[in-house]
Parts: C-alpha cells; sequence; structure tokens
C-alpha cells in the first residue's frame, strides 16, 4: 500500500511539471484556435477597442493640424477611413451633391464629380434633416450602386457635414468587404470637422480684417486686437468654394440660401432670415439700427457662438457633469474665460458690447437657458 501511493504521488509530481511547462503554450494554442474560429469583423472590433479613445482623439487632432481647407477634409477622410471600409465626400452646390474624394473605392478620385442623387434616400434625408442617416443599400442612388457595388453586409450611412446652418458636404460611409462601420465615431469626426472648418474661416476672416496674415491657425489667431468692421456678411470664406465641381447638375432639392454661398452661424437664425424679406424686417431686433451697426451685431452673435461652441464640443463630459451638479462654471472656468476676453478684444469696443451676447451664448448654449447650471460663482 506504500508503495502505490508513492508511485502516485512520484506520478503525480512528474504531471504537475510536465504541465507547468507545457501550460503557456497551451494556452497560448487555446487563444489562437477560439480567435480563428470568431468573425473577423469581432476580432477587428476587439482590438480597436484597446485603443478606442486614444485613436478617435488621435482622429481629432488630425483634422485640428490641417491648415487648410483642403488639408482639414482629406484629414476627414484619412482619419474617417478607420472607422468606414468605405467612405466619400460629396460637395453640395445649390442642392446638387457631387463627388470630391473618396478612400476605400479604389483611387481617391474615383469618386470625383459623380452626381448623387438628392431627391430621394438617405442621401435627401440626411441633407433635408441634418442628422446621420443609417439605411440599406437598397434605399441608395442605383447609379451610385451600379458604379460603385455596395458593402457585404448592406448597411450605409450618410452623415451630413454642417456648416454655418446649411449642409455643405455629405459623408458617405459603408462596411465595404470587412463590415467596418462605426457610426459614433465617424459622427463625431464630422462633427469636429464642421467646426474646424468653421473656425479657419473665422480665423481667415479675422486675418483679412486686421491685415496680419501671420496668426495663420494658431488659436492666438483669435487673441488679436478688433480691426475696423468693414466685411460684409456676404464675403464670409466659403470653405468648400475650391472644391467645386467642374459640372454642377441641375438644382434637385429646394436649397435656404443662395448656392454661391455658405449659410452664415447664428444664434439667432430667425433675426437672420427677416432680413430677407420686408414682413418679416419687423421682427428683426436689430431692424431699427443703421446697416452698419445691425452687421456688426449679427458678427458679434456668430462669434459668441463660435466660441462657444468650441467649449462645448471640447469639453463634452465636463459640460454633461456640470450640467448634472450644477457646477458648470467652476468646471469651464479657464475656457469660459479666456474666450470671453477674446470676444471682448473683438467686440467689447463696438457697438455690439451692450448686446453682451457672450454671456448670453454661455447661458443658452452650455446651460440650457437654466442660469442656475451655471453655479454660484458664475457673475449673473
Amino acid at each position: 500500500m506504500a508503495d502505490s501511493k508513492e508511485l502516485q504521488q512520484i506520478v503525480e509530481r512528474a504531471v504537475a511539471q510536465v504541465l507547468d511547462r507545457q501550460l503557456p503554450k497551451l494556452q497560448k494554442e487555446l487563444a489562437q484556435a477560439v480567435l480563428a474560429e470568431l468573425p473577423a469583423s469581432s476580432t477587428a472590433a476587439a482590438a480597436r477597442s484597446e485603443t478606442g479613445a486614444g485613436s478617435l482623439v488621435q482622429a481629432v487632432a488630425s483634422v485640428q493640424a490641417g491648415t487648410t481647407q483642403k488639408e482639414i477634409l482629406r484629414a476627414l477622410l484619412d482619419a474617417g477611413s478607420a472607422y468606414g471600409a468605405r467612405i466619400a465626400l460629396f460637395v453640395v452646390k445649390a442642392g446638387a451633391a457631387n463627388g470630391w474624394q473618396g478612400r476605400g473605392f479604389g483611387e481617391d478620385d474615383s469618386v470625383k464629380d459623380f452626381h448623387l442623387d438628392m431627391t430621394a434616400g438617405p442621401a435627401a434625408h440626411a441633407y433635408q434633416n441634418r442628422t446621420v442617416t443609417p439605411a440599406n443599400i437598397a434605399e441608395m442612388d442605383r447609379r451610385f450602386v451600379d458604379q460603385f457595388g455596395g458593402p457585404e453586409n448592406e448597411q450605409i450611412l450618410v452623415l451630413p457635414l454642417v456648416l454655418k446652418d446649411k449642409v455643405a458636404a455629405l459623408l458617405y460611409a459603408d462596411g465595404g468587404s470587412t463590415n467596418l462601420l462605426e457610426a459614433t465615431s465617424l459622427e463625431l469626426l464630422v462633427m469636429a470637422t464642421s467646426a474646424w472648418l468653421e473656425v479657419a474661416s473665422l480665423r481667415k476672416q479675422t486675418q483679412k480684417e486686421g491685415g496680419d496674415g501671420s496668426a495663420g491657425m494658431a488659436p492666438a489667431s483669435f487673441e488679436r486686437p478688433a480691426a475696423p468692421l468693414t466685411q460684409t456678411v456676404s464675403s464670409f470664406s466659403d470653405p468648400f468654394a475650391a472644391h467645386t465641381p467642374k459640372h454642377i447638375a441641375p438644382k434637385a432639392v429646394p436649397d435656404p440660401e443662395p448656392a454661391a454661398e455658405v449659410v452664415e452661424v447664428s444664434a439667432h437664425s430667425a433675426a437672420a432670415g427677416a432680413a430677407a424679406s420686408a414682413p418679416a424686417a419687423a421682427a428683426d431686433p436689430f431692424s431699427g439700427m443703421s446697416p452698419e451697426d445691425a452687421e456688426t451685431h449679427r458678427k458679434a452673435q456668430r462669434f459668441a457662438r463660435l466660441l462657444v461652441d468650441e467649449i462645448k464640443l471640447y469639453n463634452q463630459a465636463k459640460v454633461a457633469e456640470g450640467r448634472r451638479n450644477k457646477d458648470l462654471y467652476d468646471r469651464l472656468k479657464e475656457d469660459i474665460e479666456k474666450s470671453r476676453s477674446t470676444y471682448q478684444k473683438r467686440y467689447g469696443a463696438t457697438v455690439a458690447a451692450s448686446g453682451d451676447y457672450f454671456q448670453k451664448e454661455v447661458v443658452r448654449n452650455l446651460a440650457e437657458e437654466d442660469v442656475s447650471i451655471m453655479g454660484s460663482n458664475f457673475r449673473k
């Protein structure tokens, strides 16, 4: 009996030693076998989840690294290709959407000048409602499908790139043969691109007004003292002016603004629209002012909105927490006061100073018209 127990102990020790040596190898082989059986999209998603937020931050940073409008748009497509197997940008002019560049379709210019049907389907829905539109490829423009094919899982996405309250471009995306299509990441990239293009346009205008071309795209370009406000609304830079296709198709969808001009950013769109017709002029809060003073007030409103939109875009977590805890000002004090200083340098000594538009925009946009959300330290 003793010999039997001793033999069992010897065998158990030998087996344990073998297992200790082989277990890491077995674990590795088992993991590889399991991964080999998983769908390709699942393994790709798992890999992306490890870097998720970090890679998205880098994608937004690459868009903001653009110093020209063309660089910004190309950065959007390059960064977006990490979240959609096939993506293409269509510039909207006079209600017509024409291809600019794509990724995943072969050559980058393969979609160039392709006229996308805007009368129906997801493209029309995204344009008319200014909202991200998921759809099935069967709903897409038939000519587009015939020419470029469709994704394996048949799911597509059309995202509007909104500039100054107008859809200036549409981003088409699908999963191609890999089913790579991350709607939330693409939506955030498009939003960041829209904001950065507006910043680029406004800074370009600021440089022209100030006669200083050295500031470039750096944030400090907002910091220059206010220059004489002589530029008209219609001269506001159109980020897509250089990308107008050679041949514009007939207007397919009613366009609320002139084709040659991107719609202006305005916190009071009703007031902006009121200037277009005599019956509505009575509703214009600036109707009793001279054209020059009214224009200064409108520019101040737009500038305030852009500054606050930037704060909101890059501090989404703080905004959400501040609203819940009603201490929003304490969390965003540095950003708010820096932007307030920028606003005051530009409009504090103009006729628009009486409007206090930056303060009003902070309460409207960040606090959703509830000043108590800003907290007790916020100056009323």
